[in-house]
C-alpha cells in the first residue's frame, strides 16, 4: 500500500525536503494591490518584503477546495492508495475546511484530513512524521500525534501585520505598543496568543532559546528556526538551540514565506519545538 502526504505552502519545509519525502505542496495565494499569486510559486519572501517596503497591500487567501480537489485526484490517478492531507491550523485559514470539502467531493475514504493546529514547520514536521507508516490509518495518527506535540514560539517587529490580517485581537495587540518592545508569541491550541514582552531583539532571542529548550526537554527532539529577511538572526538563534538543547540533530532554518511573512511583517523569528521528534 502507498499513501501520499499533501500539505500547503505554509509548511515552509527546507528546500528539498518536500520531493525527499514525496510530499505534495498545495500553495495558499497572496494578492498584492488584488492581483493574484501562489505562495512559493511566483511569489517568495524577496516579493514581499518589496511590496510591504511600498507600502502595498497585500492580502492572502485559502486555496479552493477546487484546485485541492484537482491534487487529490492527480496523486490517486498517479497510484496512490490513500491520501493524507495536512494543513494549518483552522484557526488561522480556511485551508482544512477547503481540504475536507475536496475530500468529500473526490474519495471521502481515501483521503484523510488532519488540522496541524500550527503552521510552518510545525505544520511541517506533522506532514514529515506522517511520511513514515505504511498506511494511512497509521500516518494520520502519526501527523495527528506530531500535531499535539508541537510547540511554537516567535517574536514579531510589530503586531500591526497580525491585527489587519484579523489574527490576533486589537486588545491583544496592545502589547506591543510600547516603544522598542519585541512581542514574544505562541501558539496555543492552533490560535496565536500574546506570551510576554521584552526590550530587546536579543533579549528575545534569548527567551526564544530559553523557551525552546525548556519545551525540548533531555531527549530527542525536532528544532526549526524561520525567520522573515533576518538570516543572519536566524543562523545565530539556530547555533544557540543546537548548544542548548542535548537531544538535537541539527537546527532546520527556513524563511518564512509570503503568507506567513504577510500577518507578521519582516523581522520575525520563530522556534518550532517537536519534542520526540518526527520519525
Amino acid at each position: 500500500m502507498s499513501t501520499t502526504i499533501v500539505t500547503d505552502s505554509t509548511a515552509y519545509l527546507p528546500e528539498g525536503f518536500a520531493e525527499r519525502h514525496g510530499i505534495r505542496v498545495v500553495p495558499l495565494h497572496v494578492a498584492v494591490d488584488g492581483r493574484s499569486r501562489l505562495d512559493g510559486v511566483d511569489f517568495g519572501p524577496a516579493e514581499l518584503a518589496a511590496a510591504l517596503g511600498d507600502h502595498r497591500r497585500v492580502t492572502t487567501s485559502r486555496p479552493t477546495p477546487g484546485e485541492l480537489a484537482e491534487v487529490y485526484r492527480s496523486v490517486l490517478a498517479d497510484g496512490a492508495d490513500g491520501i493524507v492531507s495536512v494543513h494549518l491550523s483552522r484557526e488561522l485559514s480556511g485551508t482544512w475546511e477547503a481540504a475536507r470539502l475536496a475530500a468529500e467531493e473526490v474519495d471521502p475514504d481515501r483521503i484523510r484530513v488532519v488540522d496541524s493546529r500550527a503552521t510552518g514547520m510545525g505544520l511541517g514536521f506533522a506532514a514529515l512524521a506522517a511520511c513514515s507508516p505504511p498506511d494511512g490509518v497509521l500516518a494520520e495518527r502519526a501527523a495527528a500525534d506530531a500535531a499535539a506535540r508541537i510547540r511554537m514560539f516567535f517574536c514579531v517587529e510589530t503586531l500591526d501585520h497580525l491585527r489587519r490580517g484579523g489574527r490576533i485581537g486589537a486588545a491583544a495587540a496592545l502589547v506591543g505598543t510600547a516603544l522598542a518592545v519585541k512581542p514574544l508569541l505562541h501558539v496555543d491550541d492552533g490560535r496565536i496568543v500574546p506570551l510576554e514582552k521584552v526590550r530587546t531583539t536579543s533579549r528575545a532571542i534569548g527567551r526564544l532559546v530559553d523557551l525552546a529548550a525548556t519545551a525540548a526537554g533531555s531527549g530527542p527532539v525536532g528544532l526549526a528556526v524561520h525567520h522573515l529577511a533576518a538570516p543572519e538572526r536566524a543562523a545565530e538563534l539556530a547555533t544557540r538551540l543546537d548548544e542548548r538543547v542535548p537531544g538535537s540533530t541539527g537546527c532546520l532554518i527556513s524563511e518564512v514565506g509570503a503568507v506567513i511573512g504577510a500577518h507578521t511583517g519582516p523581522g520575525v523569528m520563530g522556534v518550532v519545538v517537536l519534542p520526540g521528534g518526527y520519525e
